[in-house]
């Protein structure tokens, strides 16, 4: 809308003409008398003790909107609350360092990408990097501009950064009448990258257009149960279901970093309140099996329904997001840490399996009851979110996490990464497969048929199926390794310090088969490698993450960006026409920060979110503990 612009006001040139002496107007006058002695001493007291020198950066302090209508009860006092300084890349880059110079490829790898969107598709959604199309799959609002605003700024490519505000401030998030916004999608990418890039530029239009955004998609929660819709229409406030009628657990639990630091930022009760009583309904939760979080829940009665776990595509984000939430609010609702232990607790004991030949850890699913051996390269994120609760949390925090406890996330985080990596380094082209059927215990002792003997390396073909699947439960091979003494030191599963598993070019050999055969830019693996670098410091995890690099960019590259690869197992792959927003976003951003020197993200200071967007850990104030009812 434009802005105002202001009356012409016509002045009397005579009327302005100062008098013959102002002393003697200042004598004749009184009232004149007092404002000149006012004036005087407004100038003093300022010279003398306005505090000369730099403003604090503009992200400290709260910013206001004339929008939204907020009642008075949004406008308390708020003490000065000083965030972690902004990340800043260091002015000048030692080309003589080999990983630094990695992590400039990787900046260069990241402008192709910018740039062939920027020349192609800007505005729209994605761009299409075979035929330097364009199309709209996530709004039409320019999801991969929203989504690669704080990479841009971690890269220090502050002009594109520039460029790509003058596109945020037009943004209206409008949608016709029969459109909808997923809502789980639009919180992580556009909301997440807007608070993010704002958390560290301090660009006040940014925390507009958020607070803009956040309004627009609270209609999601208009259930009975409170828990989010799949999709809303952000002009009406129409919600729908997506594929099911029930909420995933992902998208339940994936809204509540944004939506508390929103709440932070702004005042705004209702964003904090709306994705509270999500977690208040896990914190009353009855679940039946060991802490595990199914998958899907009613979404008018917030209960949890099915059998079905997993650390996948339908829950993957919640379990990071019980975590980060603890350390996002400075550790100040422990009730979330205890829900974080918990299930990890239960998916360590319940769904990590080891194969049988090469002992290869891997996270699974269970489905009533029935273990499906499936292993997702989106459950690679999770060695990561290990690696960083033991990173960020002791045991002193709370009696669940024991050292005990802790040693066994520490093997269960480097097993399951030496797994992730495997899939990239077992296949000829050195991308991994975007999901996998590893071999089980049941049927791997089934075929051995009767002949098959007692063998400590791979157990007995005696009892059922399912006590001979049970085998290969990673508890149950700790417990026997325990018995048998220790031997080597780690349990199964992982690799022996300074020794790593072996690559096996023989799919038939590998202990697990292929089943959806294509890379498509996914972070996940990537992720990891991150955190176990910065969790152990072993140089290892920046060895593999440039392998994994100069593969995307012998196999993946193309004239206008990077394309997603199918056929990653044989010598024929072919691109598919798609450049996801994740992929500069998180891919890239992981593989950048995993090369640089400097520690441009720490992580005791900064929480990503599931889209790989930093924001800044705060304290809630004692007026938002009250406002809020945050029992600490």
């Amino acid at each position: 809308m434009p802005t105002r612009r202001p009356h012409h006001i016509r002045l009397n040139p005579e009327a302005m003409a100062p008098p013959s002496s102002w002393l003697q107007l200042l004598y004749k006058r009184p009232v004149y008398r007092f404002l000149s002695i006012c004036g005087v001493f407004f100038f003093v007291v300022t010279f003398f003790f306005y505090p000369f020198g730099p403003s604090p950066p503009r992200y400290h302090q709260p910013h206001l909107f004339e929008s939204g209508n907020r009642p008075q009860q949004y406008l308390p006092s708020r003490p000065f609350r000083p965030y972690p300084p902004p990340p800043r890349p260091a002015p000048h880059v030692d080309a003589s360092n080999p990983w630094e110079a990695r992590a400039q490829r990787v900046r260069e790898a990241f402008k192709h990408a910018w740039g062939g969107y920027i020349e192609r598709a800007a505005g729209w959604d994605e761009l299409t990097p075979i035929d330097g199309g364009k199309v709209n799959n996530f709004n039409g609002w320019g999801v991969t501009l929203f989504d690669a605003l704080d990479t841009l700024w971690l890269m220090d490519l502050r002009d594109e950064f520039r460029d790509a505000l003058e596109f945020v401030a037009k943004a209206d998030f409008k949608l016709t009448e029969r459109e909808y916004a997923p809502f789980f999608e639009t919180v992580i990418r556009y909301l997440g990258g807007l608070l993010s890039a704002y958390a560290l530029s301090g660009e006040p239009v940014l925390l507009s257009r958020a607070d803009d955004l956040g309004r627009m998609l609270l209609p999601a929660f208009n259930t009975t149960s409170g828990f989010p819709r799949y999709a809303v229409n952000t002009v009406t406030g129409n919600t729908r279901v997506g594929w099911t009628s029930n909420v995933l657990w992902a998208e339940a639990l994936s809204n509540q970093l944004e939506y508390k630091f929103l709440a932070h930022l702004t005042g705004r009760t209702e964003y904090f309140v709306k994705t509270e009583n999500i977690m208040k309904a896990m914190y009353q939760a009855d679940l039946k099996e060991d802490g595990l979080f199914p998958t899907q829940w009613n979404i008018e009665t917030g209960s949890p329904i099915g059998a079905h776990y997993s650390v996948g595509a339908f829950a993957d984000s919640a379990h990071e997001y019980l975590l980060k939430q603890y350390l996002l609010t400075a550790r100040s609702e422990p009730q979330i840490l205890e829900l974080y232990l918990n299930s990890t607790n239960g998916v360590i004991n319940n769904l990590l399996y080891i194969t049988p030949n090469r002992h290869l850890l891997y996270v699974t699913d269970k489905q009533s009851g029935i273990t499906t051996h499936k292993f997702e390269h989106l459950s690679c994120f999770f060695p990561g979110l290990l690696a960083l609760g033991l990173i960020t949390i002791s045991p002193s925090e709370s009696p669940l996490f024991t050292p005990e406890q802790k040693q066994l996330h520490q093997w269960a985080a480097e097993g399951l990464a030496e797994t992730c990596w495997l899939m990239y380094h077992d296949e000829e082209s050195g991308l991994g497969p975007d999901e996998a059927r590893m071999e089980d215990y049941g049927n791997y002792l089934k075929n051995k048929g009767s002949n098959y003997r007692n063998d400590p390396g791979h157990g007995t073909n005696s009892g059922s199926f399912t006590e001979m699947e049970k085998e290969g439960l990673w508890v149950n091979q700790i417990s026997e390794w325990e018995k048998d003494g220790k031997k080597g030191g780690v349990p199964p599963g992982v690799p022996a310090p300074g020794h790593s598993f072996e690559r096996v070019e023989a799919s038939k050999d590998r202990d697990y088969r292929s089943m959806r055969r294509e890379y498509l830019l996914r972070p996940e693996t990537i992720e990891s490698f991150f955190y176990m670098w910065k969790l152990t410091g072993d140089s290892k995890w920046r060895e593999r993450g440039w392998s994994v690099f100069e593969s995307i960019e012998k196999h993946a590259k193309t004239e206008y960006g990077y394309a997603s690869v199918s056929g990653v197992d044989g010598p024929s792959l072919y691109h598919k026409n798609e450049m996801p927003s994740f992929f500069l976003a998180e891919t890239l951003k992981y593989l950048y920060l995993l090369f640089r020197e400097d520690d441009v993200v720490p992580l005791h200071d900064w929480v990503f979110n599931t889209e790989a967007h930093p924001l800044p850990v705060f304290d809630w104030s004692a007026w938002e503990k009250k406002e809020y009812d945050i029992q600490v």
